[in-house]
Protein backbone atom coordinates (compact mmCIF):
# COMPACT_ATOMS: atom_id res chain seq x y z
CA UNK A 1 0.00 0.00 0.00
CA UNK A 2 1.55 3.60 -1.18
CA UNK A 3 1.87 5.87 1.63
CA UNK A 4 3.70 9.54 1.99
CA UNK A 5 7.58 10.45 1.96
CA UNK A 6 9.11 12.15 4.88
CA UNK A 7 9.64 15.69 4.74
CA UNK A 8 12.73 16.24 6.13
CA UNK A 9 15.26 18.69 5.23
CA UNK A 10 18.25 18.60 7.01
CA UNK A 11 18.43 21.80 8.80
CA UNK A 12 14.66 22.13 9.25
CA UNK A 13 13.74 24.11 12.42
CA UNK A 14 10.80 22.19 13.26
CA UNK A 15 9.38 18.73 12.98
CA UNK A 16 5.52 17.94 12.74
CA UNK A 17 4.87 14.15 13.70
CA UNK A 18 1.67 12.74 12.93
CA UNK A 19 0.58 9.55 13.87
CA UNK A 20 -0.17 7.86 10.68
CA UNK A 21 -1.81 8.89 7.06
CA UNK A 22 -5.21 8.46 6.11
CA UNK A 23 -5.92 6.89 3.06
CA UNK A 24 -7.22 9.89 1.34
CA UNK A 25 -3.29 11.53 2.16
CA UNK A 26 -1.56 8.09 0.78
CA UNK A 27 -4.04 8.12 -2.07
CA UNK A 28 -3.09 11.57 -3.58
CA UNK A 29 0.65 11.78 -1.90
CA UNK A 30 -0.38 14.70 0.65
CA UNK A 31 -0.26 15.25 4.31
CA UNK A 32 -3.32 16.24 6.00
CA UNK A 33 -5.61 16.07 3.46
CA UNK A 34 -8.23 14.31 4.96
CA UNK A 35 -11.76 16.17 4.63
CA UNK A 36 -11.96 18.19 7.50
CA UNK A 37 -8.47 18.32 8.85
CA UNK A 38 -7.45 21.40 10.36
CA UNK A 39 -3.79 21.13 10.32
CA UNK A 40 -3.40 23.52 6.97
CA UNK A 41 -5.79 26.30 8.33
CA UNK A 42 -3.68 26.21 11.69
CA UNK A 43 -0.46 26.47 10.20
CA UNK A 44 -1.90 29.43 8.24
CA UNK A 45 -3.61 30.98 10.98
CA UNK A 46 -0.73 30.81 13.73
CA UNK A 47 2.16 32.41 11.71
CA UNK A 48 4.22 29.37 11.00
CA UNK A 49 3.60 30.20 7.54
CA UNK A 50 3.41 33.16 5.60
CA UNK A 51 0.53 31.67 3.23
CA UNK A 52 -1.89 29.40 3.39
CA UNK A 53 -1.26 26.24 1.61
CA UNK A 54 -3.47 23.21 0.45
CA UNK A 55 -2.76 19.33 1.13
CA UNK A 56 -1.36 19.50 -2.69
CA UNK A 57 1.39 21.33 -1.93
CA UNK A 58 2.25 20.25 1.19
CA UNK A 59 5.84 19.84 0.08
CA UNK A 60 6.08 23.47 0.35
CA UNK A 61 6.32 23.34 3.92
CA UNK A 62 9.98 22.64 3.50
CA UNK A 63 10.50 26.30 2.35
CA UNK A 64 9.84 27.70 5.79
CA UNK A 65 11.96 25.51 7.72
CA UNK A 66 9.14 22.25 8.37
CA UNK A 67 9.67 18.91 7.78
CA UNK A 68 6.72 16.43 8.51
CA UNK A 69 6.85 12.94 9.09
CA UNK A 70 4.46 9.95 10.80
CA UNK A 71 4.75 7.85 13.53
CA UNK A 72 3.73 5.27 11.17
CA UNK A 73 3.77 5.17 7.41
CA UNK A 74 0.83 2.42 6.67
CA UNK A 75 -2.24 4.69 6.29
CA UNK A 76 -5.73 3.74 8.09
CA UNK A 77 -8.45 5.27 9.17
CA UNK A 78 -8.04 5.63 12.62
CA UNK A 79 -4.69 5.31 15.00
CA UNK A 80 -6.86 2.57 16.47
CA UNK A 81 -6.05 0.66 13.53
CA UNK A 82 -2.32 0.64 14.10
CA UNK A 83 -0.67 -2.22 15.72
CA UNK A 84 1.51 -1.96 18.57
CA UNK A 85 3.95 -3.91 16.52
CA UNK A 86 3.75 -1.00 14.04
CA UNK A 87 4.36 1.77 16.98
CA UNK A 88 7.08 -0.13 18.23
CA UNK A 89 8.69 0.05 14.63
CA UNK A 90 7.71 3.22 13.85
CA UNK A 91 9.64 4.49 17.20
CA UNK A 92 13.01 3.14 16.35
CA UNK A 93 12.41 4.56 12.65
CA UNK A 94 11.20 7.86 13.68
CA UNK A 95 14.61 7.84 16.71
CA UNK A 96 16.57 7.81 13.71
CA UNK A 97 14.84 10.13 11.71
CA UNK A 98 15.03 13.16 14.53
CA UNK A 99 18.30 12.22 15.90
CA UNK A 100 19.65 12.90 12.09
CA UNK A 101 18.04 16.25 11.40
CA UNK A 102 18.43 17.65 14.87
CA UNK A 103 15.26 20.37 14.62
CA UNK A 104 15.29 23.08 17.58
CA UNK A 105 11.22 21.95 17.88
CA UNK A 106 9.78 18.93 17.48
CA UNK A 107 6.17 18.55 17.69
CA UNK A 108 3.55 15.38 18.37
CA UNK A 109 0.13 16.07 16.25
CA UNK A 110 -1.46 14.35 19.06
CA UNK A 111 -1.52 12.93 22.22
CA UNK A 112 -1.51 9.23 20.81
CA UNK A 113 1.67 10.20 19.29
CA UNK A 114 3.98 11.58 21.53
CA UNK A 115 2.84 8.75 24.04
CA UNK A 116 3.42 5.91 21.67
CA UNK A 117 6.95 7.34 20.97
CA UNK A 118 7.99 7.96 24.67
CA UNK A 119 5.75 5.68 26.26
CA UNK A 120 5.01 7.98 28.66
CA UNK A 121 1.56 10.07 29.28
CA UNK A 122 0.93 13.50 28.83
CA UNK A 123 -0.59 16.84 28.23
CA UNK A 124 -1.04 19.03 25.40
CA UNK A 125 1.27 21.62 25.47
CA UNK A 126 5.05 21.71 25.75
CA UNK A 127 6.70 19.29 27.24
CA UNK A 128 9.50 19.23 30.39
CA UNK A 129 11.24 16.65 28.40
CA UNK A 130 13.97 17.40 25.44
CA UNK A 131 14.42 15.13 22.46
CA UNK A 132 17.67 15.32 20.70
CA UNK A 133 18.13 18.67 21.74
CA UNK A 134 14.77 19.71 20.73
CA UNK A 135 12.25 21.62 22.58
CA UNK A 136 8.64 19.61 22.65
CA UNK A 137 4.83 20.59 22.27
CA UNK A 138 2.23 18.17 21.68
CA UNK A 139 -0.77 19.59 19.96
CA UNK A 140 -4.57 18.23 20.32
CA UNK A 141 -4.78 15.73 16.70
CA UNK A 142 -5.86 18.24 14.15
CA UNK A 143 -8.09 15.41 12.39
CA UNK A 144 -11.83 15.86 12.50
CA UNK A 145 -12.15 12.61 14.34
CA UNK A 146 -10.57 13.92 17.60
CA UNK A 147 -13.10 16.68 18.40
CA UNK A 148 -13.04 16.85 21.88
CA UNK A 149 -10.62 20.72 21.12
CA UNK A 150 -12.05 23.45 19.27
CA UNK A 151 -10.82 25.24 16.63
CA UNK A 152 -10.00 28.16 19.21
CA UNK A 153 -8.26 25.96 21.32
CA UNK A 154 -6.22 24.11 19.09
CA UNK A 155 -4.72 27.71 17.34
CA UNK A 156 -3.80 28.61 20.22
CA UNK A 157 -1.89 25.98 20.89
CA UNK A 158 -0.34 26.24 17.17
CA UNK A 159 0.53 29.80 18.34
CA UNK A 160 2.39 28.38 21.43
CA UNK A 161 4.63 26.26 18.47
CA UNK A 162 5.06 29.52 16.92
CA UNK A 163 6.22 30.91 19.89
CA UNK A 164 8.99 28.63 20.58
CA UNK A 165 10.20 28.56 16.94
CA UNK A 166 10.86 32.42 16.71
CA UNK A 167 11.58 32.90 20.29
CA UNK A 168 15.68 33.00 19.11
Amino acid sequence: MKSLPDLLPKGSKLVIVGCNPSPVSARIGCYYAGRGNQFWSLLHQSGLVPERLRPLNSVRVTEFGIGLTDIVKRPSKSSSDVSSREFAAGRKALHRKLKGISPSVIVFNGKVVYQQFTRTRCQYGLQKERLYGATVYVLPSTSTRCARTSYKQKLHHFRGVFKLVNKG
